[in-house]
């Protein structure tokens, strides 16, 4: 990963690798977003047990163990958000 410039972005123009940033948490945010509506459609169309039933399991566990790997991800970035925040305060 290449090291992106510290200045603040509203004083300058982006750089090719920021832009390229900037376009994949853009997707990632739709893709999110998508994802929250298929997984709230199912909760709200059928019961889980019937979920279980039809699933097939073996995909169904990796589904799990991945959405698991991103919520430990975004729980990192929601710490280092924390962190940052809380370093700004003691200046």
């Amino acid at each position: 990963m290449k090291k992106l410039s510290k200045d603040p972005v509203e004083e300058r123009s982006l750089s090719i690798d920021e832009v390229r940033l900037v376009s994949d948490l853009r997707i990632m945010h739709s893709k999110v977003d998508e994802l929250y509506q298929v997984v709230d459609n199912l909760k709200r169309r059928h019961h889980e047990a019937d979920i279980n039933k039809y699933a097939d399991q073996p995909i169904l566990t990796e589904d799990i163990e991945r959405v698991d790997d991103i919520y430990l991800w975004f729980v990192s970035l929601k710490d280092g958000l924390r962190r940052h925040a809380a370093g700004g305060r003691r200046k």
